[in-house]
């Protein structure tokens, strides 16, 4: 099944999707989630490597990407040698998380519907990026696009295309 051109998200409260929605200026997707640089392969001193980003996306009303707002909280090295208090960094991102939505005029939780974008920031992907995961077409041709997923969150989206997700 063909990718829509406008992937509908559904809100899920107390879970990954809890805080999407919309305000004032369009649709908002928000999230604290951890990540390595694009192409970064797993060896020694990877604590340093894995960051953890408060991203908030807006996008029009159309599901149009507008902006994005990319913090960087710390790594899993800081996490782990200060795992409890305020300056953790998971206490870090939570706080500027809490900030970035109170700052979305007239917000409210609610399900979204976006187009497709992709931003690198500090060497990490960000998007709802559309991939092939079915088969591929016959002699080694390149398949339809059948999957979206959110970068770097991980949750996978696909037919029937309404709004749930695979992690």
């Amino acid at each position: 099944m063909t990718i829509p051109e406008i992937i509908p998200i559904a809100h899920e409260p107390d879970y990954r999707t809890s805080t999407i929605g919309r305000f004032s200026g369009g649709q908002f997707l928000a999230s604290v989630t951890y990540a390595f640089p694009d192409g970064f392969e797993m060896e020694g001193g990877w604590e340093e490597q894995k960051r953890l980003f408060v991203v908030l996306h807006k996008f029009g009303h159309d599901g149009h990407h507008q902006e994005s707002d990319i913090w960087c909280a710390g790594t899993w090295a800081e996490q782990m040698k200060r795992p409890y208090g305020e300056q953790s960094v998971v206490a870090r991102a939570e706080a500027r998380l809490a900030v970035v939505l109170a700052g979305l005029e007239g917000r409210e939780y609610c399900d979204i519907a976006i187009r497709p974008f992709q931003l690198t920031v500090d060497g990490v992907v960000f998007g709802l990026i559309t991939e092939c995961r079915g088969e591929a077409e016959p002699e080694g041709g390149a398949g339809e696009h059948d999957w979206a997923e959110l970068h770097p969150d991980g949750l996978g989206f696909s037919a029937p295309w309404n709004g749930e997700y695979d992690t």
